[in-house]
């Protein structure tokens, strides 16, 4: 089956290109039955006086439209950057969907980070000020005891990272039983970290019917998917600067130095975690030295050139088929006519020489109308090249900043977190127990800068045999491993109902 995005390797024609605003311009996108936004002056007195509080004098945008679907009860999904004001827009209508004088958990905000959760908890505080509404933060990385005594004393609201929200769950200190409204903040984030075997875990609490909101910057198809799972009825509130964020494969580009391309290589790596990938080169002495590189740096790669038998390319392809390689470099001879199922992403090293092997080089992923991501590298000169490849065919190219190193610290740091506290969560007793031994040892560690490369050394070993080894799912959400919710992950991967204006 061919992709809905690229012809397949025989050339059939691509689709007319699709309609550009520019950059300046804000397009909203709502659902076919929009509801009409509303303004601070209607809102019910108690929105107004919690408004007041916070100081602001009208509303945002995304705040305005949000606010009749979340008054309303209707699930949404909300595309939104950082700093447009969401959480505004997911807290005020507890104010009127809430019970504060029942104290007992009714929302749920699920949210990527530590840091983000105290500053929705910060804010929460503000807006339900002299309510009687109160929100408590949970998040790992700290003791039990403030978080399990907030919630004994009883709160309406939690806001909290999914793993130590399921850790309370298991502890039994946190409930869901009378949960009426649950929010996704930044769900693409908490893909990347990897927290969707928790979000799924928690979700088996929730027996009572929701309402549920998600808010994501992008909404690439991983994440529209998991709106499938979590949400009744998957529609779109859109409001970005230039393009909607909402398509099946996704192409973006990332400008850097020619001289530190192999190093933005492999910071993209670790922060993309893709379950597979081409890394496509134009020339066989750089599919030799990318490979090198990636291998070099702990990478499960292969090379594919011209140099290698016809006997020997079809055992690596067949190796990357079976998941057990999970980078391939290659130059343009595995673009045309292969098929990997679950190829994540296409990545180009370089641009290619000529424009159609653009197409087929990115036909490589999305195939059978599944997800996929389309990255190239570029410097100043190929960035031209490049540009007149997206408008020959009318592509939209997302540009993204390059990662730095503090960047990928921070997101290998959420990982690794990720990872140890689910492992010490299904720890048996007896392991614990063995745990138990190396305590002092890990405390002399932990107190003593010079012994700090001893435990990096560790978190990098574990690292690499659970992050940079051939996964056993695709990042975020695979097609193996989403159980349930089939109706709604269609709806979702189809696209949400949705109806553009300016």
């Amino acid at each position: 089956m061919q992709s809905p995005d690229f012809p397949d390797a025989d050339g059939a024609a691509l689709p007319d290109p699709a309609r550009r605003l520019s950059e300046e311009t804000t397009r909203i996108e709502e659902p076919e039955d929009a509801l009409p936004p509303l303004s601070l002056a209607v809102l019910p007195p108690a929105l107004q006086a919690a408004a007041a509080r916070s100081g602001w004098n009208s509303l945002m945008p995304v705040q305005a439209h949000a606010l009749p679907y979340a008054l309303s009860g209707r699930d949404l999904m909300v595309q939104a950057r950082t700093g447009s004001g969401k959480t505004g827009a997911f807290l005020l209508p507890m104010l009127e969907r809430l019970d504060s004088r029942a104290e007992r958990v009714q929302a749920l905000i699920l949210v990527p980070t530590r840091e983000l959760a105290v500053q929705v908890e910060n804010e929460a505080k503000i807006l339900f000020a002299d309510t009687g509404l109160k929100a408590a933060a949970v998040y790992g990385g700290v003791g039990y005891g403030k978080q399990m005594e907030a919630l004994r004393e009883g709160v309406q609201v939690v806001v909290g990272t999914p793993g130590r929200i399921l850790d309370h769950l298991l502890r039994r200190t946190l409930k869901l039983d009378h949960l009426s409204v649950l929010v996704f903040d930044e769900a693409d984030r908490m893909l990347s970290i990897g927290f969707y075997p928790d979000m799924k875990e928690i979700q088996r609490y929730i027996k009572n019917p929701v309402s549920a909101y998600m808010f994501s910057a992008t909404y690439p198809p991983h994440v529209l998917k998991l709106a499938g799972e979590f949400l009744a009825d998957p529609q779109m509130l859109s409001l970005s600067q230039g393009q909607v964020h909402v398509a099946q494969v996704q192409h973006v580009y990332y400008e850097t130095a020619p001289m530190d391309k192999d190093r933005a290589l492999v910071r993209l790596l670790e922060v993309e975690n893709p379950s597979a990938a081409i890394i496509f080169c134009n020339t066989k002495a750089n599919v030799h030295y990318v490979a090198a590189v990636l291998q070099g740096f702990g990478c499960n790669a292969e090379e594919l050139s011209a140099d290698l038998s016809q006997a020997k390319r079809e055992e690596v392809l067949s190796r990357l088929r079976r998941g057990e390689v999970r980078f391939l470099v290659a130059t343009d001879v595995a673009a045309r006519g292969i098929d990997i199922p679950d190829l994540s992403h296409v990545i180009l090293y370089e641009p290619p020489e000529d424009r159609e092997s653009y197409i087929h080089r990115a036909g490589r992923t999305g195939r059978a109308g599944a997800a996929g991501t389309v990255i190239s590298l570029v410097d100043i000169v190929q960035k031209l090249e490049l540009t007149r490849i997206a408008k020959h065919y009318g592509i939209d190219m997302l540009l993204r900043p390059t990662p730095d190193d503090a960047a990928v610290a921070a997101v290998v740091g959420d990982r690794i977190t990720v990872l140890l506290e689910a492992e010490l969560r299904g720890a048996t007793s007896l392991q614990q127990e063995r745990m138990r031994r190396f305590l002092p040892l890990a405390q002399q560690f932990a107190a003593n800068a010079d012994q700090f490369p001893l435990l990096a050394m560790l978190l990098d070993r574990l690292y690499q045999e659970h992050l940079h080894a051939t996964p056993s799912a695709p990042t975020g959400i695979s097609t193996r491993s989403a159980q349930g919710g089939q109706a709604g992950r269609e709806k979702a991967s189809n696209g949400p109902r949705r109806r553009r204006r300016r």
